[in-house]
């Protein structure tokens, strides 16, 4: 799969209160977050769309008080995992 432009009019990035120079990073950060919350994105995924790194991407989920999405099987296996059984 390639690329995508998303096409955003001139009168909505007008309108957009950000400098025009973070209006393109703000945009992947919103979409990213939107689509982690919605469960259509992996975490590892989305915090790449946002162009951010893991811990910052912590920090965005705490400040928009989007829940993680961590099942009990993940924490099962992390527990093995650090108990040394793998």
């Amino acid at each position: 799969m390639s690329d995508v432009t998303i096409m955003v009019p001139h009168d909505i990035v007008r309108a957009l209160r950000l400098p025009p120079d973070a209006i393109q990073a703000a945009l992947q950060q919103e979409l990213a977050l939107a689509l982690y919350q919605r469960g259509i994105l992996s975490s590892g995924k989305a915090c790449t769309l946002a162009g951010v790194k893991r811990w910052e991407w912590e920090i965005l989920l705490g400040a928009r008080k989007i829940p993680r999405h961590y099942a009990d099987e993940d924490l099962d296996q992390d527990i093995a995992y650090a108990a040394g059984g793998q």
